[in-house]
């Protein structure tokens, strides 16, 4: 299989015209949900830290229009709670081809990649992101799949980067103050 090559870099305004025509946006969860740490106790209990206004964005990204999907490549219940708490429908776990499950998203919601954000932390997100209209990740990235991303959050992983993504696309759709709106109309 043919290796994708980085992409070339945009300006500022190409990113944002591209970040206006996505309909959905895919997360990993380790490094993007989280900050990347797995902690396992001796019962087999594993533990995962979300951020909550990561959370919160997600909400309000969906309730402006735009699908969010999850593909990870472990398999976890918190994962799967925390997906259902925040109303993710699209949840691919111990997923090992990102590309797949990336390509089964495109076919269910009749898109094409260009309509699509995948926010990625790892060279294994480089599939994908290359496949996408707009790649992002994470400023503690591996720094392997940087030039793979046409952004870079300025937010670490698990630390508030998806919120900026979903606040980023949010603003380029020209649907921030809509949603914000909302919550003084009570």
């Amino acid at each position: 299989m043919k290796r994708n090559l980085p992409l070339r870099k945009r300006t500022k305004k190409e990113v944002k015209n591209i970040a206006r025509n996505i309909k959905l946006l895919i997360l990993d969860v380790d490094g993007v949900l989280t900050d990347g740490s797995i902690v396992l106790d001796n019962k087999g209990n594993e533990y995962k830290l979300f951020h909550v206004r990561d959370g919160h964005g997600i909400k309000m990204l969906m309730k402006a229009g735009v699908e969010v999907a999850i593909i990870t490549g472990r398999s976890s219940k918190v994962v799967e709670r925390r997906a259902e708490e925040l109303g993710i429908r699209e949840v691919f776990q111990k997923c090992h081809d990102k590309v797949s499950a990336y390509q089964d998203l495109l076919r269910r919601y009749s898109l094409d990649g260009g309509e699509v954000a995948y926010v990625g932390d790892d060279i294994v997100d480089a599939p994908v992101m290359s496949r996408v209209g707009l790649p992002i990740t994470v400023s503690d990235a591996d720094p392997g799949i940087k030039k793979y991303a046409l952004y870079v959050t300025k937010q670490r992983g698990g630390r508030g980067a998806v919120r900026e993504v979903t606040d980023y696309l949010l603003e380029a759709k020209g649907l921030w103050h809509r949603i914000i709106d909302g919550y003084f109309e009570a």
